[in-house]
């Protein structure tokens, strides 16, 4: 027979076989007609008895399929002796329709097989009466009739086997039948004995009705242990099959034939058409896809599941069940269109990893059988071993490579980077150097807040797949921390190297695309080489890393290693501690520097609008220290928060001290991003707000522009929780980032500050003046305050004027004072005669 014939044979031959069986038991009832009597309580007895006795079941599998015998020949014999053939027929006939039926609806076993069983008990009930119509039957003490009851059961049993023989056959071939007639030899003694003890129940009963209390408590009392005898049963079967397979497994380990052993013996557990088994390349690992099949005498590369349904599972993590009765619409469509009735599916685990699949498709028996959930729970058991036994191969070598790689790019350790490193340190080249480059990722935490983790990680894959592809050749590179890369290479001197650095930044940097955001990538380059700078790989990697800080300040992004920057990070490390030490004591200042009204004539009647707290730091061996060095020293110490307070305390004091007669004088502190991510930070400021008694619109906190697009979602909740406490927020340096006043809208925004190049240079640059121009227009738009920063001249003040700038700030009316001189400048100026709050009209 063909493969194409016996497909068909296999899609159509079982409907012509449960039509012939089904045709058969209702052509029994047609032939016997309905009687005279309708014994209505005899019949709900024996459906119930027939109900009942159908579930316990002894089965014998042959392929897949089972031919078995059940207890309902107990309840057979007292019908054939007591009730009409048509009631026989019609009780058997509506038992079996009630308990296959149920088991359609809660197993999953399809809508062909329960028909056909249905119509197989209907048939052989048919020729079980039609025997012992012909035969006839004396009184329930004759022998005869015991003789001619348990010769029907036989001849029932016959009937049966013929039926399910025939399909058999088109389901399986001969050898399947002749496994089946085999087995009914064995089984027919089930049938027998349950016929005798019908025979036997019958006597009881013809002799007195009474003995059925005692028949009820022998058939309860077997109904109890035969249950417990198939339970049992199953399970020494099951644990048998995971011992013989677990068995299997280790002798393949040491035979080298694990998966083709594995996959036949799988396939023959769970009786299916194929098993297959899928791991997908990892690392140097190639791809094993291998599927053991009915009709292949070994191993093939075709998989019939798809791919994606494979992908799934491991995925998920989660074994699957398809059938018509389980599994998704999706996987459902899926599968058919692969050409299969169902398939099993569950993950390959070693520990909490997931390296692939394990599955089985199609279940021996054609379209009248399937896969249930007990055997997706038999195949998870499999699986464990499997798992355990396919990753022993693999374990150690697996180790070694994740102790010296990192697993988000592929790229060695900073363990295997510094083995590699002393390795090239190792081997001097005449006219060579060895050349060291730390890349340093700009902005990989405002990535990851902005956009996610998820986002981050594709940004250090992009920037890592860019190193490698401009590198030059026999380069190494490595991952050594979160955002800092390093390649180690030769080159003829260090001068090529600094230019291979300025090249290899040019190289790596610029946008790519994250979830439809464009995010620009770019990164500091430090500079080391061997054996100008160091000696070996730990001081090599520390000079490298002394560069890359400094890169980060340098115009072209690039620093080369030079012993000055010792000197420098000793100076960081110094004023670290005496930072801590000069918040403990109080030796910070505060400086302020006054905003004032531009439309109008700068006189003594009162322009101050606010001042701007400046944080000032006299270092009693460095002299004065910038707030752009010991600012980050700050944050990176964890110390930002302290100053902060330090700062807006002071301020809030001197806005209350200062107070006019419309209230405190208003403030504006420096924030950075770090401050507002805390969570606890808002709290902080409504308490010194109301220590001070400062009214929350009094302050005004400033954040640059870059800080506020990069970090948005971040920190909208502290700045609406600020908002609502009546906080201005302003955006200082305007114009120098790539915001626009619509997007700001977005957050509680009330004042912007333009920066102080674009103010400076509108005397001299029409651009300048342009830019400046529609800023102001567009905030007036929006109503959002404007101050002009960075005011030197008083042509530029003129020109501010004319363009309706109301506020500015800058050294032509005050440098940053401290406390006593810029009262003194307060008072100057008649600030205490009152002056209204700044409003752009």
């Amino acid at each position: 027979m063909t493969g194409e014939r016996r497909t068909a044979l296999l899609r159509i031959m079982p409907r012509i076989v449960t039509g012939i069986v089904m045709a058969t038991g209702l052509s029994g009832l047609l032939l016997f007609g309905p009687p005279d009597t309708y014994p209505v309580a005899q019949l709900l007895l024996f459906v119930a008895g027939f109900f009942l006795c159908q579930g316990l079941l002894v089965q014998h599998h042959a392929r897949g399929l089972g031919i078995s015998f059940n207890l309902t020949d107990i309840p057979m014999v007292i019908a054939l002796f007591y009730l009409p053939p048509f009631w026989v027929v019609a009780t058997k006939f509506l038992a079996a329709a009630l308990f296959f039926g149920r088991r359609y609806v809660r197993e999953d076993i399809g809508l062909l097989k329960p028909t056909f069983n249905t119509g197989l008990t209907a048939a052989g009930t048919v020729f079980a009466a039609l025997y012992v119509q012909y035969m006839g039957l004396g009184p329930a003490a004759d022998p005869r009739t015991w003789l001619v009851l348990v010769s029907a059961i036989l001849f029932m049993g016959v009937v049966s086997t013929v039926f399910m023989s025939a399909m058999l056959y088109f389901l399986s071939g001969w050898a399947a039948v002749v496994r089946a007639w085999s087995g009914f030899l064995l089984t027919m003694v089930g049938p027998v004995l349950a016929a005798c003890v019908g025979v036997i129940f019958l006597v009881l009963l013809d002799a007195t009705l009474w003995s059925g209390i005692l028949i009820g408590l022998v058939v309860l009392a077997l109904v109890y242990l035969t249950r417990s005898y198939m339970t049992l049963r199953r399970q020494r079967q099951v644990l048998r099959e995971l011992n013989d397979f677990t068995q299997l497994v280790v002798d393949s380990v040491s035979s080298k034939r694990l998966i083709d052993a594995m996959l036949g013996r799988l396939r023959d557990i769970l009786s299916a058409e194929s098993a297959t088994v899928w791991v997908p390349a990892s690392g140097r690992y190639a791809q094993i896809r291998l599927t053991s099949a009915v009709d292949d005498a070994g191993l093939t590369d075709l998989d019939p599941i798809p791919d994606s349904l494979q992908r799934q599972v491991m995925e998920s993590g989660t074994g699957v069940l398809l059938s018509p009765k389980h599994g998704t619409a999706e996987q459902l469509a899926e599968l058919e269109a692969a050409g299969l009735r169902g398939a099993m599916l569950v993950p390959l685990r070693s520990g909490d990893e997931v390296y692939g699949c394990l599955s089985v498709a199609d279940r021996i028996g054609g379209e009248i059988s399937h896969f249930v959930p007990v055997d997706l729970q038999l195949l998870e058991t499999i699986a464990g071993s499997v798992g355990i036994a396919v990753q022993n191969e693999r374990l150690l070598d697996q180790l070694r490579y994740d102790a010296y790689h990192d697993p988000l790019t592929g790229l060695p350790s900073r363990r295997r980077s510094l083995a590699a490193l002393q390795e090239a340190l190792s081997i001097t080249v005449p006219g060579e150097v060895v050349a060291v480059f730390m890349f340093d990722m700009d902005s990989l935490h405002e990535i990851n807040d902005a956009l996610g983790h998820e986002a981050g990680d594709t940004a250090l894959r992009e920037f890592a797949r860019r190193l490698k592809e401009h590198s030059p050749a026999a380069s190494f590179i490595g991952r050594i921390d979160s955002d800092e890369f390093i390649l180690q290479t030769r080159l003829a001197s260090t001068d090529a190297a600094v230019e291979t650095a300025r090249r290899l930044r040019e190289e790596v940097q610029g946008p790519f695309e994250v979830g439809g955001v464009a995010v620009s990538l770019s990164a500091a380059v430090g500079v080391v080489t061997h054996p100008d700078f160091a000696a070996d790989a730990d001081e090599l990697l520390k000079r490298a890393d002394g560069a890359t800080r400094q890169a980060k300040d340098s115009a072209d992004g690039v620093q080369l290693y030079h012993a000055g920057l010792e000197s420098e990070s000793l100076r960081r490390i110094g004023l670290a501690a005496d930072l801590r030490k000069a918040l403990d004591r109080g030796r910070l200042e505060v400086h302020f520097q006054p905003k004032v009204r531009l439309d109008r004539e700068l006189d003594a009647d009162g322009a101050v609008v606010g001042a701007e707290a400046l944080v000032r730091w006299s270092h009693p061996t460095y002299g004065a220290v910038a707030p752009e060095e010991f600012i980050p020293i700050a944050a990176s110490t964890g110390q930002l928060g302290r100053l902060t307070d330090t700062v807006l305390d002071e301020a809030l004091r001197r806005s209350a001290e200062w107070a006019g007669e419309d209230g405190p004088l208003p403030m504006s502190v420096n924030l950075s991003p770090r401050t507002l991510s805390d969570n606890e930070f808002p709290d902080r400021v409504a308490a010194l707000l109301e220590r001070h008694g400062v009214p929350g619109d009094r302050l005004t906190f400033e954040i640059t522009e870059d800080d506020v697009v990069s970090g948005e979602p971040r920190l909208t909740p502290a700045l609406e929780r600020l908002h609502e406490m009546g906080v201005r927020l302003s955006v200082d340096d305007f114009g120098a980032g790539y915001s626009s006043l619509a997007y700001l809208r977005r957050l509680p925004v009330q004042e912007i500050k333009i920066d102080l190049r674009f103010v400076q240079g509108m005397a001299t640059d029409d651009d300048d003046r342009a830019i400046v121009e529609a800023v102001l227009g567009l905030a007036r738009h929006f109503a959002i305050d404007v101050v002009a920063e960075g005011i030197e001249t008083h042509q530029t003040v003129e020109q501010l004027r004319g363009l309706h700038c109301e506020a500015g700030q800058g050294y032509y009316f005050s440098r940053p004072l401290p406390p006593d001189r810029f009262a003194a400048w307060l008072d100057g100026r008649g600030w205490n005669r009152g002056q209204a709050r700044l409003r752009v009209v």
